[in-house]
């Protein structure tokens, strides 16, 4: 028999809306899950149980009177920690902020309640997002239910071992460098980094304004088991707000009914190495899409190796203009990654900085001629196997390893587009994520052919902890 918790959001929403169950019962089912999983995960790094039971029985009284219901009426659903739920901390994963308390919603959670999804749980995120590795200064690591040995991933590692572990249907999480790709990868589900701009994003809680890789780069974004959840929260969530001066209301492209696309496909990215498994699971989803119909070529975009190059070099100028701020917030191991990174190269002056801008710009028109001919690539996520907690740490060897890891994440954030990662497997007890790339505003067709990668390849989770 199918436990509440097992179900995606979409189906428990059609469960609670036909009166099969109850949104209480789901609540519930969810919290005993939490109960029994998060001991060993951390993940979930806090319980509004009250507030969500309130809401959970408001939820089905609306039923019962035959209400309106929204998409996701009476699920419950979680937020990451760097994302404001008023009442709650928006901690950021550091002490120094853990009694900030946010007096309203963010835009995305106030859109997600608006379709009736239910808040529930807050979970863990390294300070600041700024390791790949969840583990905070705050709350400590978040383990990987596949696997205690390797990494979640991160910054949204609490988001993924949840949601794989099956505590949670749907949740909120965010990417500047892969971070609600990096543990869609590590953890077996689904995510999409949104093109910039489609999903609001904004804090009450300092610093409320971003630098200006962030304005440029950082999106928020849903996760989930599948990929019909994770077009449901874009759907959801996109659109337009007040708050947040880059947002805007966008057509976005899907694929048409049976459309057969020309798809590339890069199964080893360029300035690295990439893990032979991880090659050979991206090929076969690839050799699925081609029996399939698409027209699938191997094919690299421009400038590959230039994009991650910039994008780690933006984001460094702007770490090296806050340096004197961060060691007033960060834990050690965050401040010891940053200056790690530091050390790796040299600073650049203002005029490089400019140049840097206008190369970017350069770049994304490249792209973008490029998926004229390709509108959709395939790639993996992380170009090496999740690896042991802490070796992002080690000053011999993390920069290098870090650096070619997620190398296949960052060019999506450096260039603004869209890119979506669903399983395209299991390789040696591990999962592996696939990603898809598109033009900017074409988050529907990515969309898309996840959802086909996923009726060949299936879901992998929600799955039992393994703890030892």
């Amino acid at each position: 028999m199918t436990e509440l918790w097992q179900l995606g959001a979409l189906e428990l929403a059609d469960r609670i809306r036909s009166k099969e169950v109850s949104s209480r019962e789901v609540l519930e089912a969810h919290l005993d899950r939490v109960d029994r999983c998060n001991g060993a995960l951390n993940a979930i790094v806090r319980v509004l149980a009250d507030e969500a039971r309130s809401a959970a029985d408001a939820a089905d009284a609306a039923v019962a009177a035959g209400d309106d219901l929204g998409r996701l009426h009476g699920v419950p659903c979680t937020v990451k920690e760097n994302i404001d739920l008023a009442g709650t901390p928006t901690t950021q994963g550091v002490r120094a902020l853990a009694e900030a308390v946010a007096p309203i919603d963010a835009p995305t959670v106030e859109r997600m309640r608006a379709a009736g999804a239910i808040p529930f749980a807050r979970t863990n995120l390294p300070d600041f997002g700024l390791r790949v590795h969840t583990d905070s200064e705050l709350h400590g690591p978040t383990l990987n239910p596949w696997n205690p040995e390797v990494t979640a991933g991160g910054s949204s590692g609490g988001e993924g071992a949840s949601i794989a572990s099956g505590m949670s249907p749907i949740g909120l999480g965010n990417d500047i460098g892969g971070s609600l790709r990096n543990p869609a990868h590590c953890c077996g589900i689904a995510s999409l980094k949104p093109t910039v701009g489609v999903i609001p994003m904004a804090t009450v809680v300092p610093p409320e304004d971003m630098v200006l890789s962030e304005q440029l780069m950082v999106v928020e974004g849903p996760m989930a088991r599948r990929v019909a959840d994770v077009r449901a929260g874009l759907e959801i969530l996109a659109g337009q707000h007040w708050r947040d001066p880059r947002s805007v209301t966008a057509a976005l492209t899907d694929a048409t009914l049976g459309e057969r696309l020309r798809i590339a496909v890069m199964t080893d990215p360029p300035g690295g190495t990439t893990d032979p498994g991880i090659a050979d699971a991206i090929r076969s989803v690839a050799d699925r899409l081609a029996d399939a119909g698409h027209e699938v070529v191997e094919a690299l975009p421009p400038g590959y190796e230039r994009c991650a190059d910039l994008w780690r070099m933006l984001k460094i100028d702007d770490i090296r203009a806050q340096k004197d701020l961060l060691p007033l917030v960060l834990g050690a191991d965050a401040l010891s990654l940053l200056e790690m990174f530091d050390e790796s190269s040299e600073p650049t002056q203002i005029p490089d900085t400019h140049l840097m801008h206008a190369e970017r710009y350069g770049l994304m028109r490249q792209w973008a001629a490029f998926h004229q001919e390709y509108p959709v690539l395939l790639s993996p996520t992380w170009a090496r196997r999740a690896f042991a907690p802490g070796a992002d740490l080690d000053r011999d060897t993390a920069v290098e390893m870090m650096t070619d890891t997620i190398r296949p994440v960052v060019p999506s954030n450096m260039l603004g587009t869209p890119a979506v990662v669903t399983p395209a497997g299991v390789v040696d007890g591990l999962p592996v994520g696939v990603q898809i790339m598109g033009d900017r505003f074409t988050d529907l067709r990515c969309l898309t052919v996840a959802a086909e990668i996923e009726s060949l390849v299936g879901t992998i989770t929600p799955i039992d902890p393994i703890t030892a």
